[in-house]
């Protein structure tokens, strides 16, 4: 697995591909301890979570199938998000120090080393973010601090605020999910694909050291479901496969290697439970496209180049 630096190197040596945590509520603790150990013996270290994912119960079963203690903590990068309660979203600095504090108890550790803010909170007071941020730091609770689903402006707000910078983004982004690609290729053209609804978050991120961590990589829409193997999309996985057979690799693999091909080192996350599935994407790390290969199935996903 090659590994990444995140934050102009505050975190070095992070494996460019994550686990997400969202479904392993749904094994076993003896599970999610071969899934955990297969990650990490495929070179994943990064693993990450959030407060509502399971109502809590992913980090439990997380620290309780790994056994958590010091020896064994130091293998791991782990990361996790806070803000989004039932019905709202909450960037309070109540909720932030609350939701850290649980966090951790359920993870059996005394650190994050990243914390999320997770989806914009319309009523968000930078200053307060701040503070939750500055404690946080100063405890030891928190190394670094990132966003989910933020755009250029709503960053720029916190950082005038925060000590510690935004260093990660967390946006949904896939073969067919490319609004922040498709944008950047259609400048100066009148049709559906030049509208860009992010501000540019792509550039942005890219300028200013924020590594993105595409979320969903293999949904289409808004998790209407997986584009693999789904005759909704002849072309693509038509493409998608001739590419993956040439290579001697699954389809999964190729996709992850689609992500990975972009020169803003992104970092995907990956949520399968599946130990077959994770393999196949981790292979992906040892997969280079061609740009020609990239812009095939770019276009056999729909796209159409200006």
């Amino acid at each position: 697995m090659k590994s990444i630096n995140i934050g102009k190197g505050k975190i070095s040596n992070a494996s460019e591909i994550s686990l997400g945590c969202m479904r392993i509520n749904a094994l076993t603790i003896p599970e999610a301890n071969k899934l955990i150990n297969t990650a990490l013996e495929a070179g994943i270290n990064f693993f990450d979570h959030a407060d509502i994912y399971g109502g809590g119960k992913c980090e439990e079963i997380f620290s309780e199938a790994i056994d958590m203690k010091p020896s064994i903590r130091e293998k791991f990068i782990i990361q996790s998000k806070c803000g989004i309660r039932e019905g709202y979203y909450d960037f309070s600095k109540e909720h932030i120090l609350n939701s850290v504090d649980k966090s951790l108890r359920r993870l059996k550790t005394d650190y994050l080393d990243v914390l999320l803010l997770h989806r914009p909170d319309a009523l968000m007071e930078p200053e307060e973010v701040a503070e939750a941020f500055d404690v946080l730091s100063s405890s030891g609770k928190v190394k670094y601090f990132g966003v989910s689903n933020q755009n250029p402006m709503q960053i720029e707000l916190l950082n005038k605020y925060l000590n510690k910078k935004i260093i990660i983004n967390q946006l949904q982004f896939g073969i067919m999910h490319t609004g922040m690609i498709d944008a950047g290729i259609n400048v100066n053209m009148t049709n559906t694909s030049s509208v860009d609804h992010d501000g540019s978050i792509l550039d942005y991120c890219r300028l200013n050291d924020i590594t993105i961590q595409p979320w969903s990589p293999f949904q289409y829409g808004f998790f209407e479901g997986v584009f693999l193997d789904n005759n909704k999309f002849p072309e693509l996985n038509k493409k998608i496969n001739e590419i993956a057979e040439n290579k001697g690799v699954t389809n999964t693999t190729i996709a992850v290697a689609w992500l990975l091909r972009h020169p803003a080192k992104m970092q995907p996350i990956v949520g399968t439970t599946n130990i077959k599935r994770l393999k196949e994407i981790c292979k992906a790390s040892e997969i280079e496209l061609t740009r020609q290969e990239w812009y095939e199935i770019y276009r056999a996903a729909g796209n159409k180049l200006p």
